[in-house]
């Protein structure tokens, strides 16, 4: 891989995202600059390609956790209600229907995905663990 400008980015309380050069600290604020970045991984809740993650009546606190696989096409979320969803990622369209869910007993404050984890195994897990 080659990366032109390291970065990092921020999900502040108030729910900004907010985008750093490493290792200067840096804050980058022109929006061009940022959406010329490829991520090489995703954790954020916050951003223009995760708007859909959001339900019609969630709040913001709602959601806790993201994570896109290693191939760009994914995205798992949990939320206070023990829900661990998955998305098609990007999904910058407002409330997008989950391609798959699963309800767990307490919330769920992090969540992860393998490398090796297709869409069709991540689905094959959801369905056996479903409640």
């Amino acid at each position: 891989c080659k990366f032109s400008v390291i970065t990092s980015k921020v999900s502040t309380g108030s729910y900004k995202r907010q985008v750093y050069e490493v290792p200067s600290g840096k804050q980058l604020v022109d929006q061009a600059v940022i959406d010329r970045i490829t991520w090489a991984t995703w954790t954020s809740v916050l951003g223009d390609e995760v708007i859909g993650i959001w339900s019609r009546h969630a709040e913001k606190a709602d959601v806790n956790c993201a994570c896109v696989s290693h191939s760009g096409i994914n995205l798992v979320t949990g939320d206070d209600f023990g829900m661990v969803k998955l998305f098609d990622f990007p999904c910058p369209e407002k409330f997008v229907r989950t391609c798959f869910c699963m309800v767990t007993t307490t919330s769920t404050v992090n969540i992860s995905i393998l490398s090796c984890f297709s869409r069709r195994y991540m689905m094959e897990i959801f369905s056996s663990l479903n409640l």
